[in-house]
């Protein structure tokens, strides 16, 4: 099925938020992720300016945000749906990992409607809640400190359902991408610079011609890690050429 039809099923529902700014950040987490459908069950202070502002540039998603009464409300018409836990219970399904959990979520969304669903800041689900859905998780955080802010659990499982519907090869933006347009440095390019990066040496004592030890071996290995493009060949030895000179002035190209 297609990627961005599944992730179009996915509902994010976020039970009682007590901070606006919150639900501001969960709306950026999904949009970035892909996901666009909220739903907002009695938040305490909604809308809100403080949400516009968290969310940047996905304050549509707070637009067209379902606010309803009960999470039996925003479950109506879901097939399956996961509830975020902190913690094992006595009563509900039993508590899995994020990534085997998001896997079992898209595949049931191949059949309707799906639902992620989290809980307030403090105290999060209920057991009742808890109880409302078919599968639960937890994001094992470190013991030591496992307070996760509620906009950051979001943007932790659309990332997960992102990289799960796509087989963790999402398509990536292709604006603010630059390309690497300098072709590799040939061979005879690469042993000019060595032969000026070794004159460089000898010239300012660094490199002893009664003792080379083996210095040079080393420098080729760095540099043969590297893969040297042209352009950076010609940055390099601009700089020799620098010291050479004596003259300070930096590379203006």
């Amino acid at each position: 099925m297609n990627p961005e039809l599944l992730l179009s099923r996915i509902r994010v529902v976020l039970c009682r938020p007590s901070h606006p700014g919150n639900i501001g950040a969960a709306a950026r987490a999904m949009k970035t992720m892909g996901l666009a459908d909220l739903y907002l069950v009695e938040p305490k202070r909604f809308p809100d300016p403080e949400a516009d502002v968290r969310a940047t540039g996905a304050v549509d998603l707070l637009q067209q945000a379902r606010v309803v009464a009960s999470l039996d409300e925003a479950l109506a018409g879901c097939v399956f749906a996961v509830g975020m836990s902190a913690r094992q219970r006595d009563l509900g399904p039993p508590v899995g990992q994020p990534r085997e959990t998001v896997s079992r979520l898209l595949s049931e969304a191949e059949q309707g409607a799906v639902a992620l669903v989290f809980g307030n800041e403090t105290v999060g689900l209920s057991n009742e809640e808890v109880l409302r859905c078919q599968a639960a998780v937890c994001i094992p955080t470190d013991p030591s400190f496992s307070s996760l802010n509620l906009g950051a659990a979001v943007q932790l499982m659309c990332y997960e359902c992102r990289m799960t519907v796509f087989a963790e090869r999402p398509p990536v933006p292709a604006q603010g991408v630059t390309p690497f347009t300098s072709p590799a440095a040939t061979a005879d390019e690469v042993e000019g610079f060595f032969r000026h990066l070794e004159s460089v040496m000898r010239a300012t004592g660094f490199l002893n011609p009664a003792q080379p030890g083996r210095l040079m071996p080393k420098l080729r290995r760095l540099f043969g890690r590297a893969r040297l493009e042209r352009d950076e060949v010609n940055i390099l030895r601009g700089v020799l050429s620098a010291t050479q000179n004596g003259t300070g002035h930096g590379h203006r190209g």
